[in-house]
């Protein structure tokens, strides 16, 4: 049986490396990497995913993961597709779920049993 489909948003190469790791060996899912907002939005357009890892900063454009969230949520046609900030900062989490998001979490958290807890609920 095949995993389900994560899209990473933003992530520096080593940390897409990492949450592609754990979340290919925790739940056997596919982690697909977007670097862009434009390049998120035309994928989630176009396939299908479980669930949508978004970085505070996104590594190579600058942009605001939260500003991310909140396009994706106001899309009617993509507002259903549960999205997660990825930061360590507990002010960015509270704006990320003021905006729509479910809770997410930081990189520093990313081996703990709570987040896999919280990963579980969208990928098992």
């Amino acid at each position: 049986m095949t995993g389900k489909r994560v899209l990473s948003v933003g992530q520096c190469l080593a940390d897409h490396g990492g949450i592609s790791r754990l979340l290919r060996g925790s739940f056997a899912a596919e982690v697909v990497s977007a670097a862009s907002a434009e390049e998120a939005l035309g994928r989630l357009r176009q396939e299908a995913f479980a669930l949508v890892l978004v970085n505070r900063v996104f590594d190579a454009t600058g942009e605001g993961g939260l500003d991310f969230i909140r396009r994706l949520k106001g899309d009617r046609q993509l507002a259903g597709v549960p999205a997660m900030l990825v930061s360590n900062f507990p002010e960015a989490q509270d704006e990320a779920a003021a905006a729509g998001a479910v809770p997410g979490f930081g990189k520093s958290a990313l081996h703990e049993q709570q987040t896999l807890d919280t990963l579980r609920h969208y990928l098992s």
